[in-house]
């Protein structure tokens, strides 16, 4: 049976690893009586970590959609992983929800990916509400917690409820006003939100400043106003594992959370226009894909898609993006973490699984013909991290290909490429547990064994003074000989020029045929590509043919195309050719305590501190330009010096000089690497 529109309730749960999502979410599938025993992520038996690798490891790799009833309403729950490293599943299922729980540890406050995804949930403009777990841990100062909450993410932060003295129930402050906590009286508490609720309403908020009682009736209607306008963040309480607060947080969901036709709509944009996609299954189709994922045995692939308008049946003639062929979407699926079952139709509102269309990527649009464009989704970060990867057996190119395809599907944060200067395979995600855990599905999933190692850094070369450059190329083999005689002139061109050479043919009477300027621009872009100091591409450069000497049966293509390439080397050796660097600009978002390390870990970097930015919370980003070699393993050095409570995130900038020591160095290297390969 097909839920209505205003019985449906989308929850995503976000929050750092290790506050206890996974255990929440079992224990509401245990509460609502849809599973007989309650699993633990330490059993290895919940419903949401199915994958093994999750299993193994102990933690969410991916997000799980589960679904419940409560009351007469389904709500469809979908856990999210925790790890910063995995920070893509949770934005892009921030997409498909229509309020967005953030779960806290008691025990560990606060933590890195809490602020992120706090942020991520706020820019997406839904509800969002808060919940304190594991309420009965030792040492857990909840008060503090709830003041540092209030100071990090704004004084809209509520008690909904508060933790009983004994930590064996919650006392409700929506309704009630009677009761003691460690926390606070839950009078002082039912009187904070009320003062808040009646802020998102003109005509009560005069009311209750006008000295009349506002009925509970009203309190839950401006409530539920107050939510979805942001006036509220509401606090809960829970102990998932002892399964106290969860009744109430339930209570909650069905009864003030919205549902998706009092939600904020889907923004679905194309080009400049902004389309706001309300929930009505008799509306044109419109869905968002956000998850995709592989059965590992069968390696069939199952498309998870929020419908926001119209309604998908399995002969419903489907579109994706802009493609202009139909295809049928099949059965029409319901996912409950491993588990599948058949549903008659997706509506506008719901979450619903498809299978083996293998057309579908996250972030697409799937509609009936009638829709067009792109829909909002929160905005991802880029993979900072980097491997270079090989096969170690020869003949697994191929694999690795469909591998890394399948893989790239399921994560949006992780990205392959094909280094053109280094020719090196680069995998890239956001930290180092992200990509050992992605080679070790390419070895357990797809059988495929591989090495890495750091990548190359993508060095440039370069000219820093004015040179005259002159090779004559002169070959008698007997028959018809090669003769081909160039006289050219270099100049540095302007840092970052586009294209890296800028050539001209400055030759006069005829000196030089016309016909032979071609293969002497591809001599001197033979060079331009392997360069003359330590085989890196040559960048910035002006180059002049000036004059030359040709013979009328000897001077063919290939004499000329020698004779371009010797006299640019001869210029270039002339020219004070030297290395450039890659610079990056990086973003270090890290509590304030650290500041002074992580400015003076940049400096002895080479690195130049261009400003900081005060954030909520105690933090501060700090902005600075680093040379690229000097962060390659940055991931690492900023988690050991933060306690694992920074980030960055970094951008290619400029090329600039390598310092004359570090380039030595370099030299040195490239010669002795050329001289192995020689012997």
């Amino acid at each position: 049976m097909v839920a209505g529109i205003e019985d449906i309730r989308n929850v995503v749960l976000l929050g750092h690893a290790g506050c206890g999502k996974t255990s929440l979410a079992e224990s509401i599938l245990h509460k609502t009586g849809l599973i007989k025993r309650l699993g633990t992520v330490e059993e290895k038996n919940t419903v949401a970590d199915f994958d093994e690798e999750e299993k193994e490891r102990g933690n969410s790799i991916h997000s799980a959609i589960l679904h419940t009833t409560h009351k007469g309403k389904t709500i469809n729950l979908i856990d999210t992983p925790g790890y910063p490293d995995f920070v893509g599943a949770a934005l892009t299922s921030i997409s498909a929800a229509d309020c967005c729980a953030v779960v806290i540890s008691a025990s560990s406050g606060i933590e890195m990916n809490t602020r992120k995804l706090f942020a991520a949930a706020a820019d997406s403009g839904k509800p969002r509400f808060i919940i304190i777990n594991k309420m009965d841990a030792e040492n857990a100062d909840m008060a503090e917690l709830v003041s540092n909450i209030q100071q990090t993410f704004g004084i809209s932060c509520k008690c909904a409820n508060l933790p009983a003295a004994d930590h064996g129930s919650v006392i409700d402050c929506i309704m009630n006003e009677v009761g003691d906590s460690p926390v606070m009286d839950a009078a002082s508490a039912h009187l904070e939100l009320v003062e808040s609720a009646v802020e998102a309403d003109d005509a009560v908020m005069e009311a209750y400043l006008g000295g009349e009682k506002i009925s509970k009736e009203t309190i839950a209607q401006v409530f539920t106003k107050a939510l979805l306008g942001g006036k509220i963040v509401p606090i809960f309480f829970t102990n998932a594992r002892k399964e106290i607060g969860v009744a109430e947080l339930l209570d909650f969901i069905v009864e003030e959370a919205p549902s998706p036709a009092n939600a904020r709509p889907g923004i679905l944009v194309d080009g400049d226009k902004k389309t706001e996609i309300k929930a009505d299954p008799g509306a044109p189709l419109a869905g968002l894909v956000f998850r995709i994922g592989f059965e590992p045995r069968s390696n069939m692939k199952y498309a998870s898609i929020r419908i926001f308008s119209g309604t998908l049946k399995s002969d419903t003639a489907m579109f994706i993006n802009h493609d202009k062929k139909a295809i049928r979407p099949g059965h029409i699926l319901k996912t409950q973490g491993a588990e599948i079952s058949e549903t008659p139709a997706g509506i506008a509102g719901d979450i619903i699984t498809l299978a083996k269309i293998e057309e579908l990527k996250i972030g697409d649009l799937i509609h009936d013909g009638k829709m067009s464009g792109k829909f909002e989704m929160p905005k991802l970060p880029s993979p900072m991290f980097s491997l270079a990867l090989e096969p170690t057996s020869r003949g697994d190119e191929q694999k690795i290909g469909t591998a890394m395809e399948k893989l790239t599907e399921e994560d949006v944060c992780f990205k392959v490429t094909r280094d053109h200067q280094t020719k090196e395979l680069i995998i890239s995600g956001m930290g180092d547990l992200h990509l050992r855990i992605m080679i070790s599905k390419m070895e357990k999933r797809f059988k495929l064994g591989v090495t890495t190692q750091q990548p190359k850094i993508p060095y440039r070369e370069t000219i820093t003074a004015k040179a005259d450059g002159h090779y004559r190329h002169k070959k008698q083999t007997g028959g018809a000989g090669q003769f081909g005689e160039v006289f050219l002139n270099v100049e540095p061109a302007e840092r970052g020029s586009q294209p890296p050479l800028q050539f001209s043919w400055d030759i006069f009477g005829g000196s030089i045929p016309g016909q032979f300027e071609a293969p002497i621009t591809k001599g001197i872009n033979d060079v331009m590509e392997r360069g003359v100091v330590a085989g890196f591409p040559m960048q910035d450069v002006k180059v002049s043919i000036t004059d030359g000497k040709h013979h009328p049966v000897d001077s063919k293509e290939v004499a000329f195309r020698a004779a371009g390439k010797g006299a640019f080397i001869d210029a270039v050796s002339k020219a004070r050719p030297g290395l450039l660097e890659p610079i990056v600009n990086i973003e270090i978002t890290i509590p304030a305590d650290y500041v002074g390390d992580i400015a003076g870990d940049l400096s002895s970097k080479r690195g130049r501190v261009q400003g900081q930015d005060m954030l909520a919370g105690n933090m501060i980003t700090i902005k600075a330009q680093v040379p690229l070699v000097e962060i390659a393993n940055y991931d690492s050095q900023l988690k050991s010096v933060t306690g694992g409570q920074g980030s960055y995130s970094m951008t290619i900038s400029h090329y600039e000089v390598v310092p004359p020591n570090v380039q030595q160095q370099i030299v040195a290297q490239y010669a002795k690497n050329k001289q192995v390969m020689e012997e």
